[in-house]
């Protein structure tokens, strides 16, 4: 499949390499994230139970990054979560393009599972969901990697992957549905802002 003479690997390529410099939001044309967004939606289309297949991932990381996505934009009765949106899928995808990010994702689900082997026992899945809320609480935060040094990595894996997540969410139909973003449309008068709550 081509776009404009470009091949699909080299848009993700592109889009890849371009995401380590900052948020899609600020440097990838929105195009780009939604031909990414296309691909999957597509594979999943065509896909027999209807699933995407990752083309990073093993089955178990997987596993482990649905569940990390679902824990940073969990769906509210507001609007529909990261899980929804195709965010996990949309890693997996820029991922599988892109060195760097293969060995921050890898060796940070590896940090997890170490890290969840050495105070529970057991690898992050494997965890009741208060143990992992518990370890999410320590590496969601790098005022805890100054506290203990050995959080580092975890910490720097985290903010990676909430990032990824926020770029793969707001860059999704869903994500752009939730910020009500409506365009360059005209208004014949300008109702001021809201007020605010009580």
């Amino acid at each position: 499949m081509t776009t404009h003479g470009i091949s699909r690997r080299d848009v993700l390529r592109t889009l890849a390499v371009g995401m380590a410099g900052g948020s899609v939001l600020q440097v990838i044309p929105l195009e780009a994230a939604e031909l990414a967004h296309q691909l999957v939606h597509k594979e999943k289309a065509a896909a027999p139970a209807g699933k995407y297949t990752p083309k990073y991932f093993t089955a178990r990381q997987y596993e482990a990054i649905l569940s990390l996505c679902d824990a940073i934009i969990p769906k509210d009765e507001k609007s529909a979560g990261a899980l929804e949106a195709g965010a996990p899928e949309f890693i997996d995808l820029l991922t599988s393009e892109n060195d760097e990010y293969q060995l921050a994702f890898g060796g940070g689900l590896m940090w997890l599972d170490t890290h969840c082997i050495d105070q529970y026992g057991n690898v992050f899945m494997g965890c009741t969901p208060e143990q992992r809320k518990e370890i999410l609480d320590l590496i969601a935060f790098r005022k805890n990697a100054k506290k203990d040094p050995g959080l580092s990595q975890g910490v720097a894996f985290f903010a990676f992957l909430r990032k990824m997540t926020c770029d793969g969410y707001y860059t999704s139909k869903i994500g752009i549905q939730d910020l009500q973003y409506i365009g360059n449309v005209t208004r014949s008068e300008w109702p001021g802002c809201p007020a605010l709550p009580e």
